[in-house]
């Protein structure tokens, strides 16, 4: 088969590859990752490349206008190769959450929404604080006296006597390949070691041994992989030191933006191969700029705690996701036992470990446990309410006397997905609005503060929210205004123009249709829907609930009152929500650091029962009364004025 060279702009990346191969799949065995949400299917229209130099051959799609065909622009993942290639990825279609300023990134992945700290008394809140500093991997310089004739004993029962006088250990155990050199290293050493110590399933594991003292050189990883996104850190475990943190889009986005989608692509011949690699290699291209930007030895870091949905963890242990989209809906595996990281492909110090935060269900995984451990959910004296907003829009209900959960399919609109100028949280995301009720100006606020190429989560609440105060919008999401210059027909009804083109790094003007405003009023029904579903299921109202916590990957920008007033979130004081970050990140790392917070954490996933709301006849009922701004019962939401 003919063979052609490819090269991206401006990654300035080549590589050969079959004639007919499409250019999406080509950039994807280059290592230059485009935004393909559907997968590839041709459906959402983010793949937008321009061939700058060469023949392709392309099918038709409403995706692309006529004005973009002629300039050369056209849709990856329709598009096969035909010669040799120069193909410009345009600023829309690439995953850069790289260029997030240091500021940026930190705010949206250190585990907490930064006001959090300032709390008089963050103990409830700041997982870190809460749990016995007991890390995962600890590591212990030893001087064992040297055998003789009246201490005969085995060098291995010598290392665990040695080890038993600091620390009382009644279960120990260490693998066959210590042992094997165990007798020539303890000699070589003049009886001076560090030994890794590791806890693994209820026993302590002599993880690994050393010459000398190392015991000021011991690290640790903690992971949040969500469907969208992979946040990393890490942590000194001797001082708890975060000594850095790094994020990445998880690149199994090229094969869905969606956990269903994904499922069914591991069925195919090598699907669940390639899904487990891409988040594999995502998270090691992590942890390497982490250790190399601290001059790390990779053999010091020993443990590595990873948290995510239950599809994410079936797909990093490359274990066959098929029964969990399949009645009853079952998982593999909840409570995962910790296993060596080099299990999963985790390159860490070969004996390093790997723990999962437990799942709970299907739908309702280990970020949700690592997000309840974080916010302390479990130990409220009152009812509180943890709503994490995403693809899946998961709920936990509960205080220190019961916990319930239930996960409502939001889809991906709060992610960028399914609207037609929707983005990630990245470099020139449009992620706060202010609209004028007088002449319809718009004054936004990109993050990074470049200039604008799409519109965020945050974004759209505030741009509907905006829409409806100043009379542009009824209570159905329909535009009411027709003559004005940001207002305009398409072929599904009308748009507003949020930024025109000229003010963009994009070809196209920045829009909200109101297909895209009927996308977010259903993402924010099902939300809520689930929420009110679950109280009443307890004979409980939202007024009973003292405390909200919002978690999601724009939790740190939401705004309050907007969302409130597009119906996402319950009509309360404003004081009873606490936005935490990435409170899945925070609780891994709460894990990583102490052993009393992993025990807790199998604790929570017991303790928390699963309401499967899909069987539930009360929520399509709540769902259908949600599909309006903010409500068909005003009643429920009386701060907002119309």
């Amino acid at each position: 088969m003919e063979k052609f060279k490819v090269t991206f702009c401006p990654d300035n990346k080549t590589i050969e590859v079959d004639s007919g191969k499409t250019i999406l799949s080509a950039s994807l065995s280059a290592g230059v990752y485009v935004n393909s949400s559907c997968g590839g299917d041709g459906v959402c229209g983010r793949c937008k490349v321009r061939v700058k130099k060469g023949q392709v051959v392309t099918q038709p799609s409403g995706r692309v206008s006529l004005e973009e065909r002629k300039q050369g622009i056209y849709l990856a993942c329709l598009t096969t190769i035909q010669s040799d290639l120069e193909v410009e990825i345009l600023p829309e279609s690439r995953l850069d959450l790289d260029k997030l300023t240091p500021q940026d990134l930190d705010l949206r992945l250190k585990g907490f929404y930064s006001e959090a700290e300032e709390i008089e008394s963050p103990s409830s809140i700041l997982g870190d604080e809460i749990f016995a500093h007991s890390p995962l991997a600890t590591k212990l310089y030893l001087e064992l006296p040297p055998p003789d004739l009246e201490d005969k004993i085995s060098d291995l029962e010598r290392l665990y006597r040695q080890i038993r006088r600091i620390q009382d250990i009644p279960i120990m155990q260490t693998g066959l390949a210590n042992i094997r050199r165990l007798g020539a290293l303890l000699r070589s050493a003049d009886w001076k070691v560090t030994v890794t110590l590791g806890k693994r399933n209820g026993t302590t594991e002599v993880v690994f041994i050393e010459p000398g003292d190392t015991s000021h050189k011991n690290f640790g990883l903690c992971f949040d992989i969500g469907t969208t996104t992979i946040s990393g850190q890490l942590v000194d475990l001797n001082t708890k030191k975060v000594m850095g943190t790094r994020a990445t889009y998880n690149k199994q986005v090229t094969f869905g933006s969606d956990i269903i989608t994904r499922i069914i692509f591991a069925q195919e011949q090598d699907g669940l191969e390639r899904l487990h690699h891409a988040v594999i290699d995502g998270m090691n291209k992590m942890l390497q700029d982490l250790i190399q930007k601290q001059a790390i030895d990779l053999n010091d870091v020993n443990c590595v705690v990873c948290a995510g949905n239950t599809t994410m963890m079936h797909l990093l242990l490359r274990i066959d996701p098929t029964y969990l989209r399949r009645e009853p809906y079952v998982p593999a595996v909840n409570f995962v036992p910790t296993i060596r990281a080099a299990e999963a492909g985790v390159k860490v110090n070969p004996r390093g470990l790997l723990f999962c935060s437990p799942g709970i269900s299907s739908y309702v995984g280990g970020d949700i446990t690592a997000g309840v451990l974080s916010c302390g959910l479990d130990k409220e004296e009152g009812l509180a309410i943890l709503i994490d907003i995403g693809t899946n829009g998961e709920i936990v209900l509960g205080n220190k006397d019961f916990l319930i959960s239930a996960s409502a399919s939001a889809g991906p609109a709060f992610e960028g997905s399914g609207v037609t100028c929707g983005m990630r949280a990245s470099s020139g995301a449009i992620q706060k609005v202010e609209i004028s009720p007088v002449d319809f100006k718009v004054a936004y606020e990109t993050i990074g503060g470049v200039r604008p190429r799409g519109i965020c989560g945050s974004g759209y609440i505030d741009i509907i929210a905006q829409m409806l105060g100043a009379g542009l919008l009824d209570k159905n999401g329909k535009i009411k205004i027709k003559d004005h210059k940001r207002i305009r027909d398409n072929e599904y009804g009308r748009e507003f123009v949020v930024a025109f083109k000229e003010e963009c790094d994009s070809t196209v003007d920045i829009v909200i249709s109101e297909a895209d405003i009927e996308n977010i009023k259903r993402s924010k029904a099902a939300i809520y829907a689930a929420a009110s579903e679950l109280l009443r299921h307890m004979s409980l109202e939202f007024a009973d609930v003292k405390k909200v916590f919002v978690a999601g990957g724009f939790g740190t920008y939401i705004n309050i009152d907007n969302a409130k007033r597009i119906g996402l979130l319950p009509d309360l004081e404003n004081s009873r929500f606490i936005f935490v970050g990435n409170s899945s990140l925070a609780g891994a790392r709460s894990i990583l650091l102490s052993y009393e917070a992993m025990k807790k954490a199998n604790d929570i996933a017991r303790k928390i029962t699963y309401f499967e709301l899909s069987v539930e006849p009360g929520y399509m009922d709540e769902y259908m009364a949600a599909l309006f701004f903010p409500h068909t019962d005003l009643s429920k939401f009386p701060s907002i004025k119309l």
